[in-house]
């Protein structure tokens, strides 16, 4: 059962992109309809992969392995365990809902815009289950192309920037990743195991690495993983492409495409190298309060309402990487439910500027005022959107914020506790910046006739806005439901990079 769901969740965007590709290009009803029709489907099978799922192993599920290069050891390795089930079923619910968003504004090509949003979750979905280095990095790599033609040919006005200023950000990244594939490949067969892609051998011999070998390696594959994410101050990319891409980019970017970076540290940095990221936590740790702190303050001088929201991803992600490097089992639990919050929350964030941006085509704050006047519902669904990016208690938010400053403070790898007390003002700084730009907009007077005929939310938006808003609730005020699928997993990492830094000295 659930190795059906898992190959359906991966193959079912894949199978749907190539079956668009015989319909006419004319038919774009026809098209639309095909392609939502697959990712909800797909977003269905991924739910069975629930009732099948053992939360009490901490070791990988549903795994497939099939050889694919011989002489590399290569092959096509899939599975999940309790972190990639959380990011699979986020990748499958975020993706109907951006192709909802897209259902009037993408005029264009639509036929190649659908076509490259179901190639663009083949290979998201792919990333989260792939246990094979060589099979990870065809997936990372797939994912640049039909996001680079997103942003480039359905963007804003200076698309052609962003697009070629991600790629190339991503393609430094992904350069270096490949050599330390390649590089870990020969430290396999030195340890007399024979070159090999498979991640489950590579877990075994990755902490034996040499630390000389070790650190590079980590920085290789880290330095991939942070552009990604992106932390500071790699992330200058990430403004221009969520500025200049249509509203269903920026959702799947801040959904699903920055958890990569933060998914492959649990994965690739922490698994396979404990002695190096219990090294450098500090360090990695430094810049995270950096980000949080910066991208607070930059985003609290925004003047575009997607720019402010673009800064904020910088700031919370900073959240995320700080709650993986403090190494603790609160700390590392908390990134990953943030990883989900700040998917479902932020997304819902772009959407509500989409919403807004259809309307009036117009992103500047100064424009807008005393919007709830004229769109009482649509003000209820942001401010549920809004209140969960500032952390308010009893939305998603709260919940993966304090974990992560909870593991942080409490970090053994961190010589004090000023990296909690320090980010725990980015905290602030998101209620000032979040509540000054939902008052100007929706309470605040601005004269212009053209806020006043404003409709309320159309029944697609409704569509879009209200599972997010539910589950937003329900992980606020229910974290266990969503938390006891990772807890054994994450205890399995930090337990490792614990064993070999303190096991160490015990002996």
């Amino acid at each position: 059962m659930g190795v059906v769901a898992l190959l359906a969740a991966l193959f079912a965007p894949l199978v749907g992109a190539i079956a668009l590709l015989f319909i006419d290009r004319e038919q774009t009803k026809a098209i639309k309809v095909v392609a939502l029709v697959t990712t909800v489907g797909t977003f269905v099978a991924s739910l069975f992969l629930l009732p099948a799922f053992d939360a009490s192993t901490a070791s990988m599920q549903f795994v497939i392995d099939l050889p694919w290069i011989t002489s590399l050891d290569a092959g096509f390795r899939i599975g999940i365990d309790g972190t990639s089930i959380l990011l699979v079923l986020l990748t499958t619910l975020i993706m109907p809902i951006a192709l909802l968003t897209s259902w009037t504004p993408i005029t264009k090509s639509v036929k190649e815009y659908y076509v490259l949003m179901l190639v663009l979750q083949f290979g998201m979905t792919g990333v989260f289950m792939a246990l094979d280095t060589f099979l990870f990095y065809v997936f990372w790599e797939l994912i640049l192309i039909p996001m680079y033609f997103i942003i480039g040919i359905w963007g804003g006005k200076d698309r052609i920037y962003a697009a070629i200023k991600f790629f190339l950000y991503t393609l430094v990244g992904s350069l270096l990743m490949l050599v330390a594939i390649i590089w870990l490949g020969l430290a396999a067969k030195a340890a007399g195991i024979g070159f090999t892609a498979d991640l489950m051998k590579l877990r075994m011999i990755g902490p034996s690495i040499p630390m000389d070998v070790q650190m590079w390696l980590f920085f290789a594959f880290g330095l991939s993983f942070f552009i990604k994410v992106p932390l500071f101050p790699l992330h200058t990319w990430l403004p221009d492409a969520h500025v200049q891409a249509p509203t269903a980019g920026s959702v799947i970017l801040a959904g699903v495409l920055l958890k990569l970076g933060t998914y492959g540290l649990i994965r690739f940095n922490l698994e396979l190298f404990p002695q190096s990221s219990a090294e450098f936590a500090e360090p990695i740790c430094a810049f995270a309060v950096i980000g949080i702190i910066y991208g607070a303050l930059v985003a609290m001088v925004q003047t575009d309402i997607k720019k402010l929201v673009a800064y904020s991803s910088v700031s919370h992600l900073g959240f995320v990487v700080l709650g993986i490097f403090s190494l603790t089992v609160e700390g590392v639990q908390g990134a990953v439910i943030q990883m989900v919050n700040h998917g479902l929350s932020t997304g819902m964030l772009f959407l509500c500027v989409g919403v807004l941006y259809e309307r009036r085509h117009t992103r500047e704050i100064s424009q807008y005022g005393g919007i709830t006047s004229v769109m009482p519902k649509f003000a209820v669904l942001f401010a549920i959107a809004m209140f969960a990016s500032v952390g308010l208690p009893g939305l998603n938010g709260f919940v993966g914020e304090f974990l992560t400053l909870l593991g942080a403070f409490r970090s053994p790898f961190l010589g004090s506790w000023t990296y909690a007390v320090i980010s725990a003002s980015g905290v602030i700084f998101a209620a000032v910046y979040l509540l000054w730009m939902y008052q100007r907009v929706m309470f605040g007077t601005n004269d212009n006739p053209a806020n006043k005929h404003l409709r309320d939310l159309s029944r697609i938006e409704y569509w879009q806005l209200v599972p997010l808003a539910a589950l937003i609730i329900w992980i606020g005020v229910a974290p266990r439901t969503f938390m006891d699928l990772s807890e054994q997993s994450v205890r399995a990492v930090v337990s490792k990079v614990e064993h070999f830094k303190f096991g160490n000295h015990a002996h």
